[in-house]
This record gives structure tokens, C-alpha cells and sequence, in this order.
């Protein structure tokens, strides 16, 4: 299996290669040239970390069966608790928790692995330089990739995040974070900020030259990095086989997947395992208030020109969907003109034919207010406790059910534990919100739902900040610059 770029960068690489580069050199993203076949068959006796073996290996061929293996076993251990990603079955529908791990977050799921993935690589390809991993967050990301690769030998590991607009629990998980290789940096601006000063920094020949005899190389553990989106598929199949095992669906029968996103990452991989043979139907976009995915994906046209909303669903306030990018190659659009097009217009067209391969997904978005109340009818009727993320997809999937009347069976993707949005959760089902602390309704909400505080969390108050810095967006580069003097 090897790899190309969405912008059509003529030489194909290994695995291996993509992961520790993260970008391709013209500035795309690494993308397989061809997508296997599950069988289903064999994966029904499969636990989850057979699974996530099993597929893969499929893309990673040119790591060795126990390399995978190890990997694999190393990342989905004992930090998950009791299932690595259990599936809820609610009213008509069923909830994959993907938030069981250290983060709380469905990050931990690829980040886990990663950078047993990336160490892995970096020594097959004699890689001697220490990596520098750069990350932009919209408040997940982060943590998870600061807690997969602290303390990894030959590594360091650079982190901004919005310094508002991102929930307290997601702040102090972040600026808190120990670890001698870890750099946290909030920044006055939002992530689309964050992202584009990142990226800019891949492509900067004469910093990445000026590094390397420094004994530097860069790499990313955003979803830009094919290491990071391809275990993302593997919960997609579980989530499927778990319906099979427990009666819900015959296998071969089809289902529709609901997916809360902002980058587009995520709803990504399902697509990915639709085109392996996983029996999906409709993949079910919901976005927030900035519903540019929402937008494209009724009208085939991606437009920037829009104000940047801060919402009570952070992890999804995101502007420019970099994921995006790997769609339009799927789909056989000109990547590098509509990329053209963005950078310098700021909107692009896709084609009639490329709008005709979409009609796979649905798309809607939810307001705050919305996302509010879907929290506490789904509590109140149901005894389930949504972070305001997942409630985004239920109230996208409840206007699918309105606009189409499609009952086959729907799997929301919960991307994170109700814990990480406490706040907004809490005042979702409660009137009486008097306190100002955040790590204090922390137990107020176990105390309320009677759902135990999960461990990562129950004494995050006592962690001492480490990471103070807010800087500005402008001054990203040169933090960095900074950093590996």
C-alpha cells in the first residue's frame, strides 16, 4: 500500500514515510491509492484490538505483523475502561462511546497509537533527527496527542489552542500537562488560526532547512496525518459488528452513521470503511453554528466568507475543514485549483459530477440553543447523559428522520464524555447553577446524575498549571523557532 498526495506531488511513499512527514511536500494530504475489503465474516470473532490489527495492517504494509500487533496492544490497553469503545443502544437509535480513554475524547482513539505508529517508523527509516510534533487544537486534539507522546524518547511535542472560546475542563487538561518534551502555547485567535500557522510552518523550505541541521524534523499528530485517520476506521467496523452481534442488524443489512465534526476527520474514516464494504448508507454530517460543511455539502460550494461563531460545542468551532481535502481527491475533483481558489478567493465550486458522488451524506447543523435542550430531553426521556457534541448529531439525526422518514438503524458517534463540557451540560439539566468553579460542578453533576466522575478528571483541579503562555497568532513561528533553538 502506498501513499500519495491530494495535490497530485508525482512520488508515492510507504507508510511509514506519510506518518512521520504528515504532509506531502506540495502541501496535500497523504491518501491510499487504493481502499482493501473487509471481510466481515472473519471480523465478527474479532475483539477490538484484533480488529484494529486486522485493518491495519491493511494499510500499513510495509510494517511487520508484530510491529502492528505491538503497536495495537500498547495504545488499546488498560487506560481504557472496560470496552475500548462501547456502543449504547438508545430509543431507535444506538450512541459509539468514544471517549473511554485517558482524555476523554474520541482523540484518544488514534492518538493512542500514534506514537507508537511514528516511532516505529522513524526507525525503519533510519530517521536520526528528533521529530517535532506541531498540533493545532480546537480543545481535544490536544490533550490526547500531549498524553500520547509525552515523554516519548525522540520527540518533542508543540501544542496552541484557542486561549478562548474552549471549555475549562479542555484548558486546564491541556496547561497542566507534565512531560520535559511538552510545549503548550494558548493563543489570541481560534483554530483555524491555529491550524493555518501550523501548516504554513510544513512548508516553510527555509525554517525546515535551517532545522534540519539542528538535528530537526517536523511531523503532526493533527487528522492532517494519514497515521492519525486511518485507526479512526477501525471504531466504524466495531461499531457495525456490535449491532450484528447483539441481533440489531443482520450482517450485510445497512445502517446510517451520524457524526458530529468540524474537520472532517471523522465522518472521513466512515467513509473510508463504506468504501472497504462496511454496509453503511447515509453518512450524517452535523456541524454547530458554523455550518460551512452543512453548506457544502447541500450546495457543492465551500465558502469562508461567514463569521467565526464561539459555541458551546468548541471542539467543532472550525472554519476550514482540512479533512476536506482527502474528500475531494476521493471524490475526483482538482484539488490544487479549488485549494487555489480558497487561499485566494476564499470559496470554491465543485463540480456537477462531484456533487452528484455526495449523495451519500446528509447534512444539517444545530444552534446552541437546540444543542441546550436536546441534552436535557434525551436525559430526562432516556436516563442518557450527551456532551453538547453528540447532542449536535442527535438533533442533526432527528431532522434527518423528519426530512426523510428513513428508520434503518443510526449510530451517533459521541466524541467526547459529558464530563469535558461540564458547564454547558449541566445547565442543559438543571436550573439551579450557582457555582463560578468549573472543577467544583464537576461533582455537582456526578452528585446530580448519579454517573461516577471519570478518573483522568476527578482530581484535575489539583494539577498545577505548567503551561501559562497566551501568545499571538502572528507569533506562532517564532515560538516554535524559540523553543528548538
Amino acid at each position: 500500500m502506498l501513499y500519495k498526495s491530494t495535490r497530485g506531488y508525482e512520488e508515492k511513499v510507504s507508510s511509514a514515510s506519510a506518518i512521520v512527514n504528515g504532509i506531502a511536500p506540495d502541501g496535500g494530504l497523504y491518501i491510499p491509492e487504493s481502499f482493501p475489503k473487509l471481510d466481515l465474516d472473519k471480523c465478527l470473532k474479532m475483539n477490538y484490538q484484533e480488529l484494529a490489527s486486522y485493518v491495519l495492517k491493511m494499510y500499513l504494509t510495509d510494517y511487520s505483523d508484530a510491529e502492528v500487533n505491538c503497536a495495537v496492544y500498547k495504545a488499546y490497553d488498560e487506560k481504557f475502561v472496560d470496552e475500548v469503545v462501547p456502543v449504547k443502544y438508545l430509543e431507535g437509535r444506538s450512541v459509539l462511546e468514544l471517549y473511554h480513554g485517558r482524555t476523554l475524547a474520541f482523540k484518544d482513539m488514534a492518538l493512542s497509537i500514534l506514537p507508537h505508529l511514528m516511532k516505529k517508523a522513524s526507525k525503519k527509516l533510519g530517521v536520526e533527527d528528533e521529530i517535532v510534533i506541531l498540533t493545532a487544537t480546537s480543545g481535544d486534539t490536544g490533550k490526547a496527542a500531549l498524553e500520547g507522546f509525552c515523554d516519548v524518547d525522540g520527540t518533542k511535542i508543540v501544542v496552541f489552542y484557542p486561549s478562548e472560546g474552549i471549555s475549562e475542563i479542555q484548558k486546564h487538561q491541556m496547561v497542566s500537562q507534565k512531560g520535559d518534551n511538552t510545549y503548550v502555547f494558548g493563543i489570541k485567535g481560534n483554530f483555524d488560526d491555529a491550524q493555518s500557522a501550523v501548516k504554513s510552518i510544513f512548508l516553510d523550505d527555509a525554517l525546515k532547512a535551517d532545522l534540519k541541521e539542528k538535528g530537526y524534523q517536523f511531523s503532526s499528530a493533527n487528522s492532517i496525518n494519514i497515521g492519525r485517520l486511518v485507526p479512526q476506521i477501525v471504531y466504524y467496523v466495531h461499531g457495525y459488528l456490535d449491532h450484528v452481534r447483539k441481533g440489531m442488524l443482520n450482517l450485510g443489512d445497512f445502517m446510517n452513521v451520524v457524526v458530529p465534526t468540524g474537520n472532517f476527520g471523522n465522518i472521513l474514516a466512515s467513509r473510508y470503511a463504506k468504501e472497504m464494504g462496511l454496509p453503511i448508507d447515509k453518512l450524517i454530517c452535523a456541524s454547530n453554528e458554523n455550518a460551512v460543511l452543512t453548506d457544502f455539502i447541500k450546495s457543492g460550494t465551500y465558502d469562508l466568507d461567514r463569521k467565526f461563531k464561539v459555541t458551546n460545542s468548541p471542539s467543532m468551532d472550525i472554519l476550514i475543514s482540512s479533512n476536506l481535502e482527502r474528500y475531494l481527491a476521493f471524490i475526483g475533483e482538482d484539488v490544487p485549483v479549488l485549494m487555489n481558489k480558497l487561499k485566494n478567493q476564499g470559496s470554491y465550486t465543485i463540480s456537477p459530477s462531484g456533487k452528484e458522488k455526495m449523495k451519500d451524506f446528509y447534512a444539517s447543523f444545530a444552534t446552541e440553543r437546540e444543542t441546550v435542550l436536546k441534552i436535557k430531553e434525551v436525559y430526562e426521556k432516556e436516563a442518557y447523559l450527551m456532551d453538547t457534541h453528540t447532542a449536535v448529531a442527535q438533533v442533526v439525526y432527528d431532522r434527518y428522520l423528519e426530512d426523510t422518514s428513513d428508520d434503518k438503524p443510526a449510530m451517533i458517534a459521541s466524541t467526547a464524555s459529558p464530563y469535558k463540557f461540564t458547564r454547558d451540560v449541566l445547565k442543559s439539566i438543571s436550573d439551579d447553577l450557582l457555582l463560578d468553579d468549573d472543577f467544583e460542578l464537576i461533582h455537582v453533576l456526578a452528585e446530580k446524575t448519579g454517573l461516577e466522575v471519570p478518573e483522568p478528571i476527578k482530581y484535575l483541579a489539583e494539577d498545577l498549571v505548567l503551561h501559562p503562555h497566551v501568545i499571538s497568532k502572528v507569533s506562532i513561528k517564532n515560538t516554535v523557532e524559540t523553543i528548538l533553538r
